[in-house]
């Protein structure tokens, strides 16, 4: 128990420590000058840091100023009325990189400045301007980036510092350090409350970004690996000895390959490079069905397509969700109903419909999957506000209806 109310005191005067600055805007980082990059081992300046810098100086000059004419009979060593303006000043230099040691360090000089105000000028209370300005100051930032315990501890030090000094003045004073020490932790409530928002927000993004990136891959992979694997079969029994097809054979399958390569740089070229870089290549839309069904039918497919409509006019985010659509439906036609017919038919008429629909296989088909290809099929169509329904035949085989409308497509 008296641990417990000891800490925060350990924590405000000793071991405590307040935490980073508020990250800011860029326009609060400015580059550094020319000519002082040359001289500083750092290339910007932060304009708060500064701020306070300018604060501080401004705040000793005109203490030392005001106590160097009150001073003018030498009723205190000048030695004091220099560390009285620079208790005055140098808290303020310090607040926002070191809160709490600005605290710490004003405490320590505030009783001996303020005795020295008080034989300089015979105030009552012994508060100079500069001394008021650069304790609240402080103690803003402490509230506004330190623990609740600790801020507690520097409001109640402060109370109790104010009463000894002048209890004439404890009312109002009071009132003032308690003003400033809730608008600090008010400050920081409402920065952490932020800073938890942004992270929740971070985080859907990046779950987001990563359900993107595994539908590419798996559509990637899916597609190109089922066909490379049916033409590596069936080219050797194609071509039956025959060097010449053999060689053909195997140069659409190495073509398939570099293809599959390509488009895993593409999805992957962003997470290559730490400074962002990626490959801009257009992903493939519907200008190349020709080409997907050129690859099916190579695998064996017979592959029928229908067109309806000025297809050129799809918007792209659609026209790349209706590519991978009927790139995923093939390549499951490939593997659970090899050798079968496959009808592909796309309608453009205010919304864009997609069907794909294979016949049973000549051959046994693989095992079923985990079902993450239809999902990410459907994942596509609910992005763009649309649906996809998918299911068995009464002939045996597998169809995928999807309906892609144009008003919530980017």
């Amino acid at each position: 128990m008296i641990s417990a109310v000891l800490q925060p005191f350990w924590l405000a005067f000793f071991r405590g420590a307040a935490d980073p600055p508020p990250h800011r805007s860029t326009r609060l980082r400015r580059p550094m000058p020319g000519p002082l990059r040359r001289l500083l081992p750092f290339d910007h300046y932060d304009v708060v840091q500064v701020a306070d810098l300018v604060l501080a100086w401004v705040l000793f000059g005109t203490s030392l100023s005001e106590l160097l004419e009150m001073n003018g009979e030498g009723r205190q060593p000048l030695w004091l009325v220099y560390l009285a303006a620079v208790a005055f000043s140098l808290p303020v230099a310090l607040r926002d990189r070191w809160p709490l040691a600005a605290w710490r360090l004003a405490l320590v000089l505030l009783p001996p400045s303020l005795h020295v105000v008080q034989q300089v000028t015979d105030m009552q209370p012994p508060y100079l301007e500069p001394a008021v300005v650069m304790y609240l100051l402080v103690l803003y930032s402490v509230a506004a980036r330190c623990d609740r315990r600790i801020t507690a501890v520097v409001w109640l030090t402060s109370v109790l510092t104010v009463w000894i000094v002048d209890p004439n003045s404890t009312a109002l004073s009071s009132v003032a350090v308690t003003v400033i020490v809730l608008f600090g932790y008010n400050v920081r409530v409402r920065r952490r409350a932020t800073a938890s928002r942004d992270a929740a927000v971070g985080q859907r993004f990046v779950m987001a970004e990563r359900a993107r990136i595994a539908r590419e891959l798996h559509d990637v992979v899916a597609h190109h690996l089922s066909v490379i694997a049916i033409q590596a079969e069936a080219v050797p029994m194609a071509a039956r000895g025959d060097a010449a097809r053999l060689e053909e054979g195997l140069a659409q399958i190495r073509g398939l390959s570099l293809e599959a390569i390509k488009e895993l740089r593409q999805v992957l070229g962003v997470l290559r490079d730490q400074e962002g870089r990626a490959d801009t290549t257009p992903a493939p839309a519907l200008d190349r069905l020709d080409e997907l069904v050129g690859n099916a039918r190579s695998a064996g497919l017979t592959v029928l397509v229908r067109r309806s409509g000025e297809l050129e006019e799809v918007p792209t985010a659609m026209a790349v969700s209706a590519y991978r659509i009927v790139q995923e439906s093939l390549s499951n036609a490939m593997r659970h109903a090899p050798g079968s017919a496959v009808a592909v038919e796309l309608v453009w008429a205010g919304d864009l419909r997609v069907r794909v629909a294979n016949g049973p296989g000549r051959g046994p088909g693989a095992t079923p999957g985990a079902g993450h290809g239809l999902m990410g099929m459907r994942e596509r169509a609910t992005l763009l506000g649309g649906s996809l329904e998918a299911g068995p035949t009464e002939e045996g085989g597998f169809e995928v209806k999807a309906t892609l409308p144009l008003e919530r497509s980017p």
